[in-house]
């Protein structure tokens, strides 16, 4: 009977699941092969380096409205929508050769990738029982490792047997299949209607909606003091390993094969992280994983950034990626159960917005200053940043006056009048 309880409970989060692990191989496969082809039209490192500026600009064109489509949207039709979208530019990626196309069709569909982040966590959010949502992202980081890790040896495989074309078209049939998948999920919001008013997308709806999160965020602001804490981290991680490349080879005088080893590591600290993260998550506070995870994290790139070694620098490394797995898995838990689900939509673009805006300053900022000072200097500061935002963020989440925030009971309701 215990058994098929626990079949029944876990039966539609298992699917999605495994919609999102099909999802994410062939993203890794995507990256890959568009940043070959890209490179094969060009000889230019530099277009390169502009797939990695479309991502940011497409999340700030698109996070100013989207989340007042979102959340006005049936949710399981926008993601499977969204994925045949995606599913269809990048089979017409294939068939380009004006780099100015594919940097186009490439904006679009991080747009959309942009859309289907935001909506899925909503999604996810109304699907997952509270008590069992720390235990689900655990599990979706095991998948995100394993993608990291086996994405690219497939990707590796396919140019063997094919060319990188091949590989944009298999993403393409990876992103119907997880279309697919979504389709035997549970319409959550299946008979809802919206006002008249909420079906027109105005100007006047998108400030409304903005004031909606200001309201929420100050009524809020413990809640999204930790939100933005923790995306201040993500912002300096972002920015410190844009130059990862350059600091391993220039300061630490690591070969191309040593840096791939380097990189290996990291590869092993992820998925080791995410096992045990998944392997022990119940018994593990969402507060612990936030401030602790995030400490280790900033640790590991100081160990990085003060490294004289090899040895120094991967033990670092692993620090770093083993631990990702833990403060990522305790901020989607914290996120999910502290943000009304009726706003997340809003909430999740709108400072998806400005996180954007800071990867762009941060990594402008640490390029430039290793360009005129030195690359150790800059990543021994950014990682001093992190280490005291690391710091802030554990003090905050520690706090026993704050523990309701990270227990498993009542989810905060929307009292924004949305």
């Amino acid at each position: 009977m215990k058994f098929k309880h626990v079949a029944s409970a876990w039966k539609y989060p298992a699917i999605l699941l495994c919609g999102i692990g099909i999802s994410n191989f062939g993203a890794w496969v995507y990256f890959i092969a568009l940043n070959l082809i890209v490179l094969d039209l060009t000889k230019s490192p530099l277009a390169v380096a502009g797939l990695y500026i479309v991502k940011p600009l497409a999340t700030l064109f698109t996070n100013v409205w989207a989340g007042s489509v979102i959340d006005r949207m049936n949710k399981r039709t926008v993601m499977v929508t969204l994925d045949l979208i995606r599913a269809a530019l990048i089979a017409l990626l294939a068939l380009n050769s004006s780099i100015w196309v594919i940097y186009s069709l490439v904006f679009v569909i991080n747009m959309a990738e942009a859309m289907f982040g935001t909506t899925s966590r909503t999604y996810i959010t109304k699907l997952i029982p509270i008590e069992q949502r720390k235990r689900f992202n655990s599990l979706r980081s095991l998948i995100d490792s394993g993608a990291f890790l086996i994405g690219p040896a497939i990707a590796g495989l396919l140019f063997l047997i094919g060319t990188p074309v091949v590989a944009i078209h298999i993403n393409a049939l990876a992103l119907v299949l997880s279309g697919l998948i979504t389709l035997f999920m549970p319409d959550l919001e299946k008979g809802e209607s919206l006002s008249e008013i909420d079906r027109y997308l105005s100007w006047t709806i998108v400030k409304r909606d903005w004031g909606i999160v200001l309201n929420f965020s100050r009524q809020s602001s413990y809640v999204m003091l930790i939100y933005f804490l923790f995306s201040c981290m993500v912002v300096m991680e972002t920015a410190m390993d844009s130059q990862e490349a350059a600091f391993a080879k220039s300061v630490l005088s690591l070969s191309d094969s040593d840096y791939g080893f380097l990189v290996s590591i990291a590869g092993a600290g992820i998925i080791t992280g995410a096992i045990i993260n998944a392997t022990f998550i119940s018994k593990v506070r969402i507060s612990y994983l936030i401030g602790f995870g995030s400490l280790f994290v900033s640790i590991g790139y100081m160990m990085y950034a003060l490294s004289t070694s090899f040895s120094i620098a991967a033990t670092g490394f692993f620090l770093i990626a083993f631990s990702l797995a833990f403060a990522n898995t305790g901020f989607q838990t914290f996120y999910q159960n502290n943000i009304p689900v009726e706003i997340m939509g809003r909430v999740g673009s709108i400072f998806g917005l400005l996180e954007a805006l800071l990867v762009i300053m941060m990594t402008v900022i640490v390029g430039v200053s290793a360009h005129f000072l030195s690359i150790r200097f800059v990543v021994i500061s950014g990682s001093g940043i992190m280490v005291a935002l690391s710091i802030l963020l554990m003090v905050l989440s520690m706090k026993s006056s704050k523990s309701m925030y990270y227990s498993s009971g009542a989810v905060m309701k929307d009292s924004t009048g949305s």
